[in-house]
C-alpha cells in the first residue's frame, strides 16, 4: 500500500494519529498537494488545529507556484473556512477569500466558486451583514446545485434559513431548516459540513428557545456523530446537550456535559471557547455555585465572549445589586460584537435574555421605570419571534414589574401564564422560579394559603433540579427558617453536620464538636466533594484549571503551594506553531484594516481592530518578561499531586480542632486522578454547606 492509500485508510477509520505518523515518515515525498491535504485532514481530526491550517496554507503555496490557480483557490477557501469555523477571526477569513476570488477570475464554472460563496455567506452572517449574507447564500445554493458542490449548497440553505428567522419570519425559517436536516440525514453531504450544519440547526432552535426542536436535532446529531464526527463536532454536540440539560435538569448532568464539552473543544476553538464556558457558568449559577459560576463567566469574558446576563445575575445573587444594575445596563447599551457562528451577536434575539435579567435586577433595586421599560422590550421581542419560551419570559417580566407596582392581580395573572407555559415546555427550573414569584404575589395580596402551596411546589422542584441555593431560599420563606442543603439523590437524616463558609472562616460541626477554622484551599476542595457524595471529580476540575472554569493556560502564580514541589517544566500556553500562525494572522488583520480604510468602510475596520486586539492579547498572554514563554502544568499528574497534598494538609489542620471530623474525612475522601467523597451509608450524615 502506498503512502497516500495508507494515510487515507487510517483517516477513514478515524485513526488520525496513525495517519500523521505515516505522513511524518514520508519525508519530502509527503510534500505533494494530495498528501498535504491528507495531512490537513488528519491534523484537524487529531485536534492539531494550527497544523491543519498550516497544511492547507502549504498546499495553497505549492499549487499557486505550480500554476494550478483553481486548486490554489480551493486551498485558500479551505483555510478561510477552518479559520472561520474555529477562530472567529473574520479579517484573515476575508483575506483568504480575496486570494481565492482573484485566482478564480476567468473560471466562472469551477465548483470552487460555490465553496467560496458558502464561506463568504457565513463571514457576512457572523459580521451581522444579513443583506449580504442572504445574497451570498443564494449564490452558494445556485452554484452548489449547478456545479455539483452539495456541501456549498446545504451551507447556503442553512444560512438562508437562519437569516430568514432573524428577519422575523420564524415559521418559514424553521421549515427551511427542517428541509436542510432531511438532506443532511441522507448522507450525501461530507461529514464535516454535515456536522457543522446540524450544529447550526440546533443553534437556531436554541436562539428561539425551542428546546423540543433543539433536543430532537441534538439527538440526531449524536446518532450521526457516533461514526462520522470530525474535529470539534463531538464537543459542540456536548454543549448543546448541556444547554438542554440546563433546561430539563438535573444540574449535575448538565455540569458534567459542559465540562466534557470544554475538554473536547479546547483543541479546536479559540474565541468561541467562550461559548461552552458561558454555558458552564449558567449551569453553575442555577446550582447555586456562585464562585464556580463567576470563574466560568470571567473565563468566557477573557475569550471575548459576552458573560452576561449570567455574570450580572451572579452579582445579584451575591447581593451586589448596584454592580448587577450597571453590568446589565452596559451589556444592553453596548452588546458584544465578537463574530460567532453559534451565537451571532446581532439582533433582538440576542437582547431577550438581557432584558429578562434587567427586569429581575431592576425589581431587586426597586427601579420601577427600568423594570417597565425592560419588560416592554421583552414583550416586543416575543411578539416578533413567536416562541412559547419568549412569551412566558415576557409574562414573568410583566408580572415582576406589576408586583413592584403593587398590581397584585396582574402579577398573579402573568405568573400563572408563565408557570403554565414553562410546565408545558418541560422547564422545571423556570416553572419553579415563576411559582416563587407567584407565591410572593399571593402573599402580598393576603392569600397566604396559596402562597404556601406555590412555595412548597417550587421548593420541591428546585430540590429535584439540583438548584440548592434557590431551594434553601424558598424553603426559608415557608416559616421553618433556612434548611439544610441536601446533596442531590442522597438522604441523610440522623446526624447534622456543618462545613459552611463564613467570610474567610469555616464553621465546622461533627459528632457534637463545633469549631471555627480559617479557610484553606483544601477545605474548598473538600466542600465540593461533600456536596456530591459518590460523584467522582477529575482533579483538573477541582483546581478549576484546564476543565473550563478558568482560562486555558492560566499561569500558576509563583510560589503557589498547590504546585510547589511538582515535577516537569510544563507546556507552553501557545506552541511555536500556534504563535507563528497568530503572527501571520496579525499581518492579515493589518492588511484588512488598511483595505477597509481605503474603501471607506469604518464598520469593517472596527471589526478587524477587535481581531487585532484579541490576537495581541493572546500573544501577550503566551509570552512573559524577556520574551520567555509562559507555561502551564505539564499534565494531570501535577494537579493530582497538588490536590492530594492540599486536601491532606487541610484534614491535618482540621484534626487540631475536630478530630472526629478529620478521621471521618480521612476515611471517606479518596484522592487520585479522580477524587470522591464516599461516606459509610450507615453513618447517616447530613451536611450543611
Amino acid at each position: 500500500m502506498d503512502l497516500a492509500a495508507g494515510a487515507e485508510a487510517a483517516i477513514e477509520r478515524g485513526e488520525w494519529s496513525a495517519a500523521l505518523e505515516l505522513l511524518d515518515g514520508g519525508g519530502d515525498e509527503a510534500r505533494t498537494a494530495a498528501l498535504l491535504e491528507l495531512r490537513a485532514r488528519a491534523a484537524y481530526g487529531s485536534g492539531e488545529f494550527e497544523a491543519s491550517v498550516a497544511a492547507w496554507e502549504d498546499q495553497y503555496a505549492l499549487l499557486r507556484e505550480s500554476g494550478d490557480h483553481t486548486g490554489a483557490a480551493r486551498s485558500a477557501a479551505m483555510v478561510a473556512m477552518f479559520v472561520l469555523i474555529d477562530t472567529g477571526l473574520m479579517a484573515p477569513v476575508r483575506g483568504w477569500l480575496q486570494r481565492a476570488e482573484r485566482l478564480l477570475d476567468g473560471h466562472d464554472d469551477d465548483p470552487v466558486r460555490a465553496l467560496v460563496a458558502a464561506v463568504r455567506t457565513y463571514e457576512r452572517f457572523m459580521c451581522g451583514d444579513m443583506v449580504a449574507a442572504r445574497r451570498h447564500a443564494d449564490e452558494a445554493i445556485e452554484l452548489g446545485g449547478r456545479l455539483g458542490n452539495p456541501a456549498a449548497e446545504v451551507i447556503g440553505r442553512t444560512a438562508r434559513a437562519r437569516v430568514t428567522i432573524l428577519e422575523g419570519q420564524v415559521e418559514e425559517g424553521i421549515a427551511q431548516l427542517d428541509e436542510v436536516g432531511a438532506v443532511l440525514m441522507t448522507g450525501d453531504v461530507d461529514p464535516l459540513a454535515t456536522g457543522m450544519m446540524l450544529c447550526e440547526i440546533v443553534c437556531a432552535a436554541q436562539g428561539l428557545a425551542l428546546f423540543e426542536m433543539a433536543s430532537e436535532w441534538t439527538d440526531a446529531m449524536e446518532r450521526w456523530g457516533l461514526g462520522a464526527a470530525i474535529g470539534g463536532i463531538h464537543g459542540r454536540c456536548r454543549v448543546h446537550r448541556a444547554e438542554i440539560l440546563r433546561v430539563s435538569g438535573p444540574c449535575t448532568a448538565a455540569e458534567d456535559a459542559a465540562l466534557r464539552a470544554c475538554d473536547d473543544l479546547r483543541p479546536w476553538m479559540r474565541r468561541e471557547f467562550g461559548w461552552p464556558l458561558a454555558e458552564l457558568g449558567n449551569i453553575r449559577l442555577r446550582k447555586g455555585d456562585l464562585d464556580g459560576a463567576e470563574e466560568a463567566f470571567l473565563a468566557a469574558h477573557s475569550h471575548v465572549w459576552c458573560p452576561h446576563p449570567g455574570l450580572a445575575l451572579v452579582r445579584l445573587a451575591q447581593g451586589r445589586v448596584e454592580d448587577a444594575t450597571a453590568l446589565i445596563a452596559d451589556a444592553i447599551a453596548h452588546p458584544f460584537q465578537a463574530p460567532s457562528k453559534e451565537r451571532p451577536p446581532f439582533g433582538d434575539l440576542t437582547l431577550a435574555p438581557l432584558f429578562e435579567a434587567q427586569v429581575e435586577v431592576a425589581v431587586a433595586a426597586g427601579d420601577l421605570d427600568t423594570a417597565r421599560r425592560a419588560s416592554e422590550s421583552l414583550r416586543a421581542i416575543a411578539a416578533s419571534y413567536r416562541s412559547p419560551w419568549l412569551v412566558a419570559s415576557a409574562s414573568l417580566g410583566e408580572a415582576r414589574t406589576a408586583l413592584l407596582a403593587d398590581d397584585f392581580d396582574s402579577a398573579i395573572a402573568g405568573c400563572t401564564e408563565a408557570v403554565t407555559t414553562w410546565a408545558d415546555i418541560g422547564a422545571p427550573y423556570e416553572t419553579a422560579v415563576a411559582r416563587a414569584v407567584l407565591a410572593d404575589a399571593h402573599d402580598r395580596s393576603g392569600n397566604h394559603a396559596s402562597a404556601e402551596l406555590e412555595r412548597r411546589a417550587a421548593t420541591t422542584a428546585f430540590d429535584a433540579f439540583g438548584a440548592r441555593l434557590r431551594a434553601t431560599q424558598t424553603r426559608a420563606l415557608l416559616g421553618g427558617g433556612p434548611a439544610v442543603v441536601h446533596p442531590v439523590g442522597v438522604e441523610r437524616d440522623d446526624e447534622p453536620a456543618s462545613f459552611r463558609i463564613d467570610g474567610d472562616t469555616r464553621v465546622v460541626s461533627f459528632a457534637g464538636q463545633h469549631a471555627l477554622v480559617g479557610d484553606l484551599k483544601g477545605f474548598r476542595h473538600i466542600a465540593r466533594l461533600l456536596a456530591h457524595p459518590g460523584r467522582e471529580f477529575h482533579v483538573l476540575d477541582l483546581v478549576a484549571v484546564e476543565r473550563g472554569s478558568l482560562p486555558t493556560g492560566a499561569p500558576v502564580p509563583a510560589g503557589d503551594p498547590a504546585m510547589m514541589g511538582t515535577s516537569g517544566s510544563g507546556l507552553p500556553v501557545l506552541d511555536e506553531q500556534a504563535r507563528q500562525a497568530y503572527r501571520r494572522r496579525l499581518a492579515e488583520v493589518d492588511d484588512d484594516i488598511e483595505d477597509a480604510l481605503r474603501s471607506n468602510d469604518p464598520a469593517r475596520a472596527e471589526l478587524a481592530e477587535r481581531d487585532r486586539e484579541y490576537l495581541i492579547a493572546e500573544l501577550t498572554h503566551a509570552v512573559g518578561l524577556g520574551g520567555r514563554l509562559r507555561a502551564v502544568g505539564s499534565d494531570a499528574e501535577r494537579a493530582r499531586m497538588a490536590v492530594a497534598r492540599t486536601i491532606r494538609y487541610a484534614i491535618g489542620r482540621l484534626a487540631e480542632h475536630n478530630p472526629a471530623l478529620a478521621a471521618h474525612l480521612d476515611n471517606c475522601v479518596h484522592t487520585g486522578t479522580y477524587c470522591c467523597y464516599r461516606p459509610d451509608p450507615l453513618a447517616n450524615v447530613t451536611w450543611s454547606l
